[in-house]
């Protein structure tokens, strides 16, 4: 269940909340490590069931020939990024693709699509962070989209997503921006934030300072209130930033 005021309203008071990585829900299914930063499936806790729009970042580790066969999704952005391995996704609107590592996958939900997405490695693990957010429309139309990012140059911030699509990202249905920071030690990137504009930024892997605060892999922040986030990294990094209304 989806309880959206909550998780506003449990950090709308606070101008940053650190959410650590040993502090998410964990679940290991043999085939699947998955680590969630919000509600998700077994894991409750109505402290955090989502923030904004923002409802589930999981971060799953996928066993070589392993996978989550076909299933149903409805209302829902649906954004993967493969952090390392690849995955196959096949989807009832005829895309078969293999993504892999540095790249984006969306999906909208919408009125209803069934997917299926798989290691297709014999060998390797698969990683990738999965990512749902609120759409602002139900009952849209399915449609699918990828923004490979593997190349993209580090010390900026890479707009993945976006509301209307612009500068090349991929258009969502919701207000929400999705940035990318890849960031080699030492390298910083600054994000405005604009009056009434909330951020979470969740470090995918790395050491970075944001605002101050030290965060590892894993760790997140949400930010309301301030002018702009400074994102300064002491290891390689990557960083999902997220400026939400």
């Amino acid at each position: 269940m989806i309880f959206p005021q909550t998780a506003n309203r449990a950090h709308s008071a606070l101008m940053k909340t650190i959410r650590k990585s040993n502090d998410r829900g964990h679940a290991n299914h043999g085939w699947l490590d998955s680590y969630h930063t919000f509600s998700f499936a077994d894991y409750y806790d109505p402290q955090w069931m989502g923030y904004r729009s923002l409802r589930v970042i999981n971060d799953d580790l996928v066993m070589p020939g392993m996978g989550f066969g076909t299933h149903p999704h409805r209302d829902m952005e649906i954004i993967s990024y493969v952090l390392s391995g690849a995955i196959e996704h096949k989807d009832s609107m005829g895309n078969g693709k293999v993504i892999r590592a540095g790249e984006f996958q969306y999906m909208a939900a919408g009125t209803g699509v069934q997917h299926s997405e798989f290691n297709p490695s014999k060998t390797d693990p698969l990683r990738l962070l999965q990512i749902w957010i609120q759409p602002d429309t139900k009952s849209v139309k399915p449609r699918y989209a990828e923004r490979n990012l593997a190349a993209a140059e580090t010390g900026k911030l890479h707009l993945v997503a976006s509301k209307t699509g612009r500068d090349g990202s991929m258009e969502i249905h919701q207000d929400a921006d999705l940035l990318l920071a890849k960031l080699d030690a030492g390298q910083s990137v600054k994000h405005p934030l604009a009056k009434s504009r909330h951020a979470w930024a969740h470090v995918a892997e790395g050491e970075v300072n944001i605002n101050g605060k030290k965060l590892a892999g894993g760790d997140a922040i949400a930010v309301s209130d301030e002018s702009a986030l400074e994102i300064a990294a002491t290891k390689p990094s990557q960083v999902l930033l997220f400026d939400l209304n």
